[in-house]
């Protein structure tokens, strides 16, 4: 009962804030150089007329108040307007490529939480040791690497060189393979783009893992656990682990919005049809209405995240409990 009234608090202090990040992510995006009439119309010559009739059909000859007073009406009816470039709905843009990003993001949310709890444990049982440097030169590098030289480098290495594994794309176009054969080429074109994004979003969590798990090893009740004589598994999962963690999800949840930001770089390199792609198009033409679709879409994902954040913490650490 606690839990669901705090919730409802939450999503309702989630509405001035979503209508916040609205306001200032629509005039950040106007107050950009370039217009969308400029992408529509090319290297074509035309008059003066034409460019003022084109703005008038795309509502872009309003003033700046009236344009950002319509889209809140729009986004408060749940319809985000209609692309500049293709003219479908915006919305339905958004669904058609979110399943390709989740699909990856998702994958390497939980390979990187995985792995990197479990080299954070792994390095703070030895400080110092051989193993412990290699983890955190691993972790560093895979933090100081951009992820876009890093893609890069897996394709030239991994997929030309080696051929290994395919250069782009999330299926091959040429076999074009259903049921199982569908799911399998899938996973073999996704290798890559989750290769590069575990690695790099990895990093933190592993050296966030490793130094908490070093502070919680120093607390007396570790030195009680062990005195009862359990084995050193048990003490730290049990015991040392699970407080470690709070801080570790703190910054798993706050990453949740790299589902789409940290999509767009990855998607681009790999030409995965996701959401990444679709916003580095929308940037490319000024497409005012599918970017700030593409913006409210993640404003949302990143409430969501923090919500389930807060929740994972109730269950964690019995002693949360939200009033």
């Amino acid at each position: 009962m606690l839990i669901g009234r705090y919730l409802l608090r939450r999503l309702l202090q989630a509405i001035p804030l979503l209508i916040g990040a609205i306001i200032i992510n629509f005039l950040l995006l106007h107050a950009a150089p370039g217009e969308p009439t400029d992408y529509l119309i090319g290297q074509a010559s035309v008059e003066q007329a034409f460019v003022d009739h084109l703005k008038a059909e795309l509502g872009l000859d309003k003033p700046l108040s009236v344009q950002l007073w319509r889209f809140l009406l729009q986004a408060a009816s749940g319809a985000l307007g209609y692309s500049f470039v293709s003219g479908a709905p915006v919305l339905d843009l958004i669904m058609e490529r979110f399943p390709a990003t989740l699909l990856l993001m998702g994958s390497q949310y939980f390979l990187s939480a995985m792995f990197g709890i479990l080299l954070g444990v792994v390095s703070s049982r030895k400080p110092n040791s051989f193993l412990d440097n290699s983890i955190t030169v691993f972790s560093l590098a895979g933090f100081a690497i951009p992820i876009f030289w890093l893609g890069q480098m897996f394709i030239l290495i991994l997929g030309y060189r080696l051929e290994w594994f395919p250069l782009q794309g999330m299926v091959n176009l040429r076999q074009m393979y259903t049921g199982f054969g569908y799911v399998l080429d899938v996973a073999y074109h996704m290798a890559l783009p989750v290769l590069t994004l575990t690695l790099f979003n990895m990093a933190l969590i592993v050296r966030l893992t490793r130094g908490s798990m070093l502070q919680v090893m120093g607390q007396e009740y570790i030195m009680v656990a062990r005195s009862k004589g359990l084995s050193e598994g048990k003490v730290l999962m049990k015991h040392a682990l699970r407080n470690a963690l709070l801080p570790v999800v703190t910054v798993i949840g706050l990453n949740f919005r790299t589902l789409i930001a940290g999509a767009v770089l990855t998607e681009t390199v790999f030409a995965w049809p996701g959401l990444g792609r679709l916003t580095f198009d929308a940037i490319h033409a000024r497409d005012y209405p599918l970017l700030m679709g593409m913006f409210v879409f993640t404003c949302i994902l990143v409430i969501i995240g923090n919500l389930i954040t807060d929740l994972i913490f109730s269950f964690i650490d019995p002693r949360i409990r939200y009033r």
